[in-house]
């Protein structure tokens, strides 16, 4: 009687097979990371990616948006940091991870200054 009792207990039964009752348990559990991945984490990789892009893309005369909020024109770029003019004369030292995002590119200048004249 003790035997029967543990069989009903373990969910396998006279014609139950073990390894389909704990594939049949986990098979949720690996569905739902499969759909985070796609839904979260994949997006979020791509995001740093087109991120970093744009901050090793900066070049002075960029008009650019900080993390906090300020928007200015890039005047010099650094390794690490980058000098944003938000007024005439104000100008600050931000880390250059900070930019958020880059609002105006300018266009890259002739290589020859006489030809534009």
């Amino acid at each position: 009687m003790l035997f029967f009792t543990a069989q009903a207990a373990s969910g396998t039964g006279a014609g139950g097979d073990p390894t389909m009752a704990i594939i049949a348990q986990f098979l949720p559990i690996v569905l739902i990371v499969i759909i985070f991945y796609f839904l979260l984490i994949r997006p979020q990789q791509r995001r740093m990616k087109a991120h970093q892009a744009m901050i090793q893309g900066l070049k002075r005369g960029d008009v650019v948006v900080t993390s906090g909020g300020m928007i200015g024109k890039v005047k010099s770029v650094a390794d690490d940091e980058v000098r944003v003019e938000l007024a005439p004369n104000v100008e600050v030292r931000v880390v250059r991870h900070t930019i958020s995002e880059v609002r105006a590119k300018t266009e890259p200048a002739p290589a020859n200054d006489s030809a534009a004249s």
